[in-house]
């Protein structure tokens, strides 16, 4: 019980989490951004025009990104990938905090859980999150092929840690950018995200 009482608390905590000063905004363009990846090189999120870009904020210690772990994330990583999709997860998580890792520890964690996201970045002043108005761990957000911001919310709908409501669930994400390969509006362009906070500094 105590448990889940820690896990509902970390649910709700992106209701509290409203003093991000988010340039954010879906229907228009994407805050630019440039942060080096697990393997030391920068990337830009004007180096991908052109293509669909997903972002995806994570922490490994996070229940509910354990839970999309166990193999939803990796399973819509793959497929996105393999459709010409660029996957980017980031870490805005602060020196210290939970969570937080260096390209080292990433990269451990890439293997350990065989992510299939093209880079994992590492924001450790949280200023992309705070521009992004990153609040969960996942916090998703797709970015169109020219730059305009598509979706920003859960990556589905249902909020809890519980692994077997993955398949009840409506995956925001997967619905989403099949939209956009249709040529089709973003039917849900947002949602609300539910996890951990972001462990920023302040």
């Amino acid at each position: 019980m105590k448990l889940l009482s820690t896990l509902f608390s970390s649910a709700l905590i992106f209701s509290a989490s409203s003093s991000l000063d988010a340039r954010a905004v879906v229907g228009e363009a994407a805050p630019a951004f440039t942060l080096t990846d697990s393997q030391g090189k920068l990337r830009s999120l004007a180096e991908f025009k052109g293509k669909t870009v997903v972002l995806e904020w994570t922490n490994s210690e996070c229940p509910f990104v354990k839970k999309h772990y166990s193999g939803n994330m990796q399973a819509q990583q793959k497929a996105a990938v393999a459709d010409g999709v660029v996957w980017l997860s980031i870490n805005s998580g602060a020196p210290g905090k939970q969570g937080a890792v260096d390209g080292a520890g990433a990269n451990a964690i890439i293997k350990a859980n065989s992510a299939a996201a093209t880079a994992y970045l590492i924001d450790s002043s949280g200023s992309v999150g705070k521009d992004y108005g990153a609040k969960t761990t996942p916090h998703m957000f797709i970015v169109d092929g020219q730059g305009v911001l598509r979706y920003m919310g859960g990556i589905d709908s249902i909020p809890s840690a519980d692994v077997s409501d993955i398949p009840k669930a409506t995956q925001y994400v997967s619905q989403a950018l099949a939209e956009l390969k249709n040529g089709k509006p973003v039917s849900v362009p947002t949602s609300q995200p539910y996890g951990c906070s972001v462990k920023y500094d302040s």
